[in-house]
């Protein structure tokens, strides 16, 4: 079950991080714009296509990593309170109640809306550039996809911790820079209490 998790895991990691250069498209299309349009006078009729599609598939396609890596929102005013045995029975539950019926439906639906897309190869309505956006919507099933095998994967983790009674811990790629400031602050007492200690002696 562990491997199971590991595998879906990361392929999550992988689908996340190749998506995640949608940022430097993102970012790349709106200075251009903001360059053209305030110091040449001259806006371009796709940069905001390109930044909402850009950003849409970052934020859909991102969502499987961040599942893997425990990085939702979480209202946990009363979960945090729970034993870990508790935790993953309600988990357990609201995964089957909701989140795989809630994840079929983005599948299925969104399966329809890129066929009827890709049918009539659309473009977007937004800009007189006429952007093909058909393609992207493709996104939407695939999202769902993987948020689903994702799924498979935080049910597993939910059965391990009913039988052992403890989290099996999630990979952590990034930290925010706030705890990284934290634990080189932490580090930093630990060894000049250290240093203190040998002094003494």
């Amino acid at each position: 079950m562990e491997r199971t998790i590991l595998i879906i895991d990361s392929i999550s990691a992988w689908v996340g991080k190749a998506f995640a250069w949608c940022i430097l498209i993102l970012a790349f299309g709106v200075g251009y714009e903001v360059f053209v349009r305030y110091v040449l006078r001259d806006p371009t009729s796709w940069a905001f296509d390109i930044s909402y599609m850009m950003y849409g598939a970052l934020f859909m396609m991102a969502g499987a990593y961040t599942l893997s890596r425990d990085g939702h929102v979480r209202g946990d005013v009363l979960y945090r309170l729970w034993k870990p045995q508790t935790q993953a029975k309600v988990e357990l539950v609201l995964y089957i109640l909701f989140f795989f019926p809630g994840v079929l439906a983005l599948v299925f639906a969104g399966y329809d809306y890129a066929r009827e897309s890709f049918f009539y190869k659309e473009v977007s309505v937004m800009s007189p550039a006429n952007v093909p956006i058909f393609q992207f919507k493709a996104i939407i099933p695939a999202a769902g996809i993987f948020l689903f095998l994702q799924g498979i994967a935080q049910v597993c983790r939910c059965i391990l911790c009913i039988k052992t009674g403890k989290w099996l811990t999630h990979a952590d790629d990034i930290e925010e820079i706030e705890t990284v400031l934290l634990h080189q602050h932490e580090d930093a007492e630990r060894a000049a209490s250290h240093g203190k200690t040998q002094e003494g002696r």
